[in-house]
């Protein structure tokens, strides 16, 4: 298994393959669309992250140990977005997504060529996954 470290830097050489922002939202794009959907029965209100402009839903578990996420959006752009923080989160040890920190997001330029909305957004999808890390980890205890 990777560590999240290792993940983020793989995203952030990733992004620095593209010239431009309209390369690296067709990149997102297109991760949003190998995201492993949610169960339909998991796309209820309760699962809904507040905050974000559009719908998105995260429902997570825990197995053998590490959290996993499934997740979901009705736009396809934060499609991408969760897709890529599923990446580096999901299949991990709830005290590894505690301690992580979130600099390669701000090392791919994310968050300042996101509008305003979608940015909060952004954070509170962070904010979300780490609440259910606390979770689990607080199980594990």
């Amino acid at each position: 298994m990777k560590s999240i470290a290792t993940i983020q830097k793989e995203i952030i050489d990733e992004f620095s393959l593209f010239d431009d922002w309209m390369q690296r939202y067709e990149y997102m794009i297109d991760l949003g669309k190998s995201l492993p959907i949610i169960d339909q029965k998991h796309k209820t209100d309760s699962n809904i992250i507040k905050g974000c402009q559009s719908k998105v839903w995260v429902y997570a578990e825990l197995k053998k140990n590490q959290v996993i996420y499934t997740a979901d959006s009705d736009a396809i752009i934060t499609k991408g977005i969760i897709a890529l923080l599923l990446r580096v989160y999901s299949k991990q040890h709830p005290s590894d997504i505690l301690k992580a920190d979130t600099s390669f997001i701000d090392k791919i330029g994310l968050k300042e060529h996101l509008s305003p909305t979608r940015a909060n957004g952004l954070l509170s999808m962070v904010k979300q996954l780490k609440m259910y890390a606390i979770a689990y980890q607080t199980q594990l205890n």
